[in-house]
């Protein structure tokens, strides 16, 4: 298990060429995600409920189906980006009389989920997907829209070495890097730990940075020293909350663009899921949690999850 060392440099022309893709899910993920296999030269073909976000991807030179199983089938790579564990099921299990992705997709097809759901969940389709031949691996991402577009994502992997190994001829075209946590379910796991770590580095950074603007200091002077000191972390690297301290970040754009605070919320309370089913201590997770679910009530859901910052900055008016 680790980081893959393999680059997009290593995929060969004829790998790319000859590669078919499924791509079901286009939404602000999804969508650059497969824009990049399509830049790649690879054979795309579409799917999401959203009529423009399909347009968008043919119009890039993607290919289109009307149903998802109309895409998956015959492909050699299926990937998934949907919102929540209850549409990754129905997609590829199926319900009723409706097909799932796993009665249709070749026996020899790699099917990579790069949601973010719960772990019982992809092992569930996981399961279902051993049980007919057919490789699955969740393979959570990191890295924003940005980092999809730019085809700099970190994919955190989990199933079968073969699985993770056939994987590479995608996943290299639309990240940076690439780990194998374990085996399926694994990545879940660890996108959650990150995602968690995340918020904690996050609601600490702002009430720091708030407790020197209230005793007179300048955050963006704060932000260098502790950049520098034992405080320093990411969010202060890279995505300071305080606006106007740092550019081209979601705090000096009003807190638009980003990791949306419902899309924290519902990582976290994933992880607080986990928590509970290995019996696990989490209580800096858990109070992330209350002050991240709090900040969306107040109407901030759509804002980005650097947006916690404003609870601490509107304390002296309240």
């Amino acid at each position: 298990m680790g980081e893959s060392t393999k680059t997009a440099s290593n995929t060969t022309t004829k790998e790319l060429d000859m590669a078919t893709v499924a791509f079901i899910g286009l939404g602000n993920m999804g969508g650059p995600m497969a824009a990049n296999l399509v830049k790649a030269g690879m054979t795309v073909t579409v799917f999401d409920l959203v009529p423009q976000a399909v347009e968008a991807l043919t119009s890039q030179g993607a290919l289109s189906a009307k149903t998802a199983c109309g895409a998956a089938a015959g492909a050699d790579y299926v990937i998934t980006m949907l919102p929540a564990s209850k549409h990754v099921q129905g997609l590829y299990l199926g319900s009723g009389e409706q097909q799932g992705l796993l009665d249709v997709v070749s026996k020899d097809a790699v099917l990579i989920d790069c949601s973010t759901i719960d772990a019982g969940t992809a092992q569930l389709v996981g399961k279902a997907a051993e049980e007919k031949g057919i490789a699955f691996m969740d393979a959570p991402v990191s890295g924003g829209t940005a980092g999809a577009a730019a085809g700099t994502l970190t994919f955190i992997c989990g199933g079968s070495d073969a699985a993770y190994n056939k994987a590479q001829t995608v996943l290299t075209v639309m990240g940076a890097s690439i780990f194998h946590a374990g085996a399926v379910g694994a990545g879940q796991i660890a996108k959650i730990c990150n995602n968690m770590l995340l918020s904690v580095l996050m609601v600490g950074t702002s009430e720091s940075l708030q407790l020197g603007i209230d005793n007179g200091l300048d955050p963006k002077v704060l932000s260098d020293i502790m950049k520098v000191s034992s405080g320093g972390n990411w969010t202060l690297e890279k995505y300071n909350p305080c606006p106007d301290v740092m550019e081209s970040v979601p705090s000096s754009n009003s807190y638009q663009g980003g990791f949306m605070v419902d899309l924290m919320v519902k990582d976290l309370g994933l992880s607080q899921q986990a928590a509970l089913a290995s019996n696990s201590s989490t209580p800096m997770g858990a109070l992330a949690r209350s002050l991240y679910v709090n900040h969306a009530r107040q109407g901030n859901g759509k804002l980005d999850f650097s947006s916690i910052f404003e609870q601490f900055a509107n304390q002296k008016s309240k």
